[in-house]
């Protein structure tokens, strides 16, 4: 149905990513979702180095994790980005889950979050993850609906650091692989 796959951020050019992040800064957004932190270096190759090295080994004792951009084949646009945790600690079991996502403002509302959250499963499904926790905030209806439509069963609801947040447990089950 959609033409997105799944890329390391290595494998875009500085140019797409710059494009990226201009379409949330121009809607006022300063923060991008799925990208541990894009926003906070001002240096590309600096950001591409931590979450290449974030992948393998931790860093500061942080979860290891796999960071990818959502590319339309069809012109080489990132319209999301997408981020798995290799296993969670007790804060990411609070706040943050196996899977942080973003879709570009320009972008949704057009179903690419269903698409982007299925390729990672995919990918936590091939790192033999059984199941995934994804949480959000309560008043975000689109990362909710996103969870749902991809399996997500509701578990409960927390409070962290003053802010409503959906937990969400999508089992990877063999019938899934």
């Amino acid at each position: 149905m959609y033409d997105l796959v799944l890329v390391k951020p290595s494998e875009v050019s500085p140019e797409q990513i710059n494009e990226y992040i201009k379409s949330f800064l121009e809607k006022g957004e300063n923060h991008i979702n799925g990208t541990s932190g894009l926003l906070r270096y001002d240096d590309l190759s600096e950001w591409l180095d931590m979450i290449s090295k974030k992948e393998i080994d931790t860093i500061n004792d942080e979860i290891t994790a796999s960071t990818y951009f959502t590319l339309r084949k069809s012109d080489q646009k990132i319209i999301g980005s997408i981020q798995l945790r290799h296993h969670l600690d007790d804060e990411l079991k609070e706040h943050g889950g196996h899977i942080g996502y973003g879709i570009s403002p320009l972008e949704r509302n057009k179903g690419y979050g269903k698409e982007q959250l299925r390729l990672v499963l995919e990918k936590a499904s091939e790192r033999k993850i059984p199941k995934v926790l994804i949480t959000c905030r309560k008043d975000n209806q689109a990362s909710k609906r996103t969870a749902i439509s991809c399996g997500g069963v509701f578990l409960k609801e927390t409070i962290y650091e003053g802010v409503e947040q959906l937990h969400f447990i999508i089992q990877l089950s063999e019938s899934k692989r």
